[in-house]
C-alpha cells in the first residue's frame, strides 16, 4: 500500500488574502432584529394540534422563555399563566 502518488501542482499565492473580513454565525432558531409577523403567529393558532393552548419557545430581546400560549390580542400574546407578551418584543417563536 506504499504506492507513490503523483505530484500535484499548486499555484503559489503571492498576494495577501482579504476574503475573511466578515463572519456570519448562525444559531438555532435564527435570531433576527425585526419582530415576527402576524402570519407566523397565525400559523401556530391555526395548527390542527392547537385546541386550547400550545407550548411555545419565545425569544425576545430580554431572553428565551417557554410558555403556554392561549390567545392573542391586536398587540400581544396571552399566556396560560396570565402574562401578556408584546408582539413587537418577540424576535422568534417556535412550537416545543
Amino acid at each position: 500500500m506504499n504506492k507513490k502518488l503523483p505530484n500535484v501542482y499548486a499555484v503559489p499565492i503571492t498576494k495577501e488574502l482579504k476574503n475573511n473580513k466578515e463572519i456570519f454565525k448562525s444559531s438555532e432558531g435564527g435570531m433576527r432584529s425585526t419582530p415576527i409577523t402576524d402570519a407566523e403567529i397565525n400559523k401556530i393558532f391555526n395548527d390542527k394540534t392547537h385546541v386550547y393552548k400550545t407550548k411555545v419557545q419565545i425569544t425576545t430581546s430580554k431572553g428565551v422563555k417557554e410558555v403556554d400560549v392561549v390567545g392573542e390580542t391586536k398587540t400581544s400574546l396571552l399566556t396560560l399563566s396570565g402574562e401578556t407578551i408584546n408582539k413587537q418584543d418577540i424576535l422568534n417563536i417556535k412550537k416545543v
